[in-house]
């Protein structure tokens, strides 16, 4: 009787489901269509159809989406918000929005108008479309559970910070995934504010105004391969905790108050596997606690880890510095971190043991570092004798130098 009982609940499911999919209907809208315009289509729409768009170009002002339908744009059509309107507002749970070239939203310093804006929705899919000239690309405010993926978003010649939006923007979400988008141009590629438990995940972040990523009290967030260059300043993340960091690129973010990424005020990250190029500064600590960081790559940046008084319990262990100007930079004396098994490219020590690790300890912080840590003008004097000597003195007997920032085990070969 149970195994009875269990096959005609099966059977009932499978019903449901069976008439659910026959009731739905696709609901074609185009110059040829029974529908002549997305309004009008969406209009006709009940929950769980298909809007179908053909190619065109569309001037529809705002598209209300309130009801849980999938709207699919065929060849890319235009949706224009003639630099008036937003341009897709979902306020439904369970709407997909895939293929279409979105352009012209409104700008405004009063309302974040954007190109697709998702309001207090769970289960939205936003992929393969292209928003141009949009103030915000994508907008996802207290959305749970959503996905953004594979979208470009560009933002066209609308100069600083006040004349952009960010590309993709989540605001007090959840379970957000965003994959696989390119962002270029606005404010912030992406941006996360009270965002929790979330994924980042191979995303293009180039040439943006301020930040590639920028996270601000979010916490336990994953970001894992994507690639943050030439942003104004790089990726920040601030008053957060638990963000894990895995195989991403920093590379190229100069300028006088530029960095791969500064770490404020968090606590219990974890990095391992990035790579970091070309930077003013690869890695800037401020109030960071409880960070692991092992098996990155510091490479011709200026500074490769600038790491403040403020900072604890710190681990970097396993890490290549290569070719950096300065491996470390502090301003204090007093350090409660911990350096080992890095592999340091200045390092002069020997091996006598040859166990492939350094006999003598190495101190990455040199006198000249510090001097210009204060006085930034006296870079005039670098690569002169008189810099050389006094590096070599301070190795010899440290006076300026943290005595305990050291890796007390450095290795004498690359860690991977």
């Amino acid at each position: 009787m149970g195994g009875c009982a269990e096959v005609k609940f099966i059977l009932a499911i499978l019903s449901l489901f069976l008439s659910f999919q026959a009731s739905a209907k696709i609901i074609p809208v185009g110059s040829r269509q029974q529908f002549k315009t997305v309004t009008a289509g969406i209009q006709a729409a009940a929950v769980g159809d298909t809007v179908l768009v053909d190619a065109g170009y569309y001037k529809e002002k705002n598209l209300q989406i309130l009801k849980s339908i999938v709207l699919i744009g065929i060849n890319y059509p235009v949706l224009d918000g003639e630099n008036k309107y937003e341009i897709i507002s979902i306020k439904a749970d369970s709407v997909e929005v895939n293929g279409f070239k979105i352009i012209r939203s409104g700008h405004s310093s009063l309302v974040d108008l954007s190109g697709i804006k998702i309001y207090d929705s769970r289960n939205v899919t936003v992929k393969n479309n292209i928003l141009k000239d949009t103030f915000f690309g994508i907008y996802v405010q207290n959305g749970l559970n959503c996905t953004i993926e594979n979208n470009q978003v560009i933002a066209v010649g609308k100069g600083g910070e006040q004349q952009n939006g960010n590309g993709i923007h989540c605001w007090q979400s959840e379970g957000m995934r965003i994959i696989r988008n390119t962002v270029t141009g606005h404010r912030d590629g992406i941006y996360f504010e009270f965002v929790k438990n979330s994924i980042i995940w191979r995303n293009t972040s180039v040439k943006n105004v301020r930040y590639g990523l920028h996270f601000m009290f979010s916490n336990d967030d994953t970001y894992v391969s994507n690639v943050f260059e030439n942003n104004g300043s790089g990726v920040s993340i601030m008053f957060s905790h638990r963000i894990k960091m895995f195989n991403n690129f920093f590379e190229e973010n100069w300028g006088d108050a530029a960095y791969g990424i500064l770490l404020k005020e968090i606590s219990d990250g974890y990095m391992e596997g990035n790579y970091f190029s070309k930077n003013t500064s690869a890695i800037y600590m401020e109030g960071a606690n409880r960070i692991e960081m092992r098996r990155n790559t510091f490479k011709n940046n200026g500074w490769a880890l600038k790491i403040q008084a403020s900072c604890s319990d710190v681990v970097l262990e396993r890490n290549n510095f290569i070719g950096n100007t300065f491996d470390v930079g502090t301003n204090g004396s007093l350090v409660l971190n911990r350096f080992i098994n890095n592999y340091w490219d200045k390092y002069e020590g020997y091996d006598l043991d040859k166990n492939k690790i350094g006999d003598i300890a190495y101190r990455p912080v040199s006198m000249f570092s510090m001097i210009v840590e204060k006085y930034p003008s006296a870079m005039i004097l670098f690569r002169t004798f008189i810099v050389t000597l006094l590096d070599k003195t301070e190795k010899i007997m440290p006076t300026l130098t943290p005595e305990n920032l050291k890796d007390q085990a450095p290795l004498m070969k690359k860690a991977f």
